[in-house]
């Protein structure tokens, strides 16, 4: 994916939905790609001001969970895109949100998250370098 026309990269904010007694992460499917999953993520908007403002607002659209943002965990850039990812302690879920005919989600465990990301290099990576990987 190019830049779009962009002179520099687009922002995007990375929502890390955990249910922490559970130790899920909440996935989602792709609008682009129904077969695939992925984290809640959008791109940064100036009336967000904060960055995990954008995250908590992405994952409300896109996955109708809510919850609060408990930790950054790292960003990361390529070519065309900065990926700021940001670990959310889920406090609800919507039945009925804003994305919900257009998008699965489901709860699955750290290892299971990590395949399912696989496809998309730089969500894997967030994901790894957040609280629920194993410790080394």
């Amino acid at each position: 994916m190019g830049t779009k026309g962009r002179t520099s990269p687009r922002i995007v904010c990375c929502a890390i939905p955990i249910a922490r007694a559970a130790a899920k992460v909440l996935l989602i499917t792709s609008r682009k790609r129904p077969d695939n999953w992925v984290l809640p993520k959008g791109g940064w908007e100036s009336s967000d001001v904060r960055l995990e403002n954008a995250a908590s607002r992405e994952a409300l659209e896109e996955a109708g969970v809510r919850g609060t943002i408990t930790r950054y965990v790292t960003t990361i850039q390529t070519p065309s895109t900065t990926y700021h990812f940001y670990e959310m302690d889920v406090t609800g879920l919507d039945q009925d949100w804003l994305e919900s005919h257009e998008r699965r989600r489901e709860w699955v465990d750290y290892s299971e998250a990590v395949r399912r990301l696989e496809w998309k290099a730089e969500l894997a990576q967030g994901l790894r370098m957040s609280s629920l990987a194993p410790s080394r």
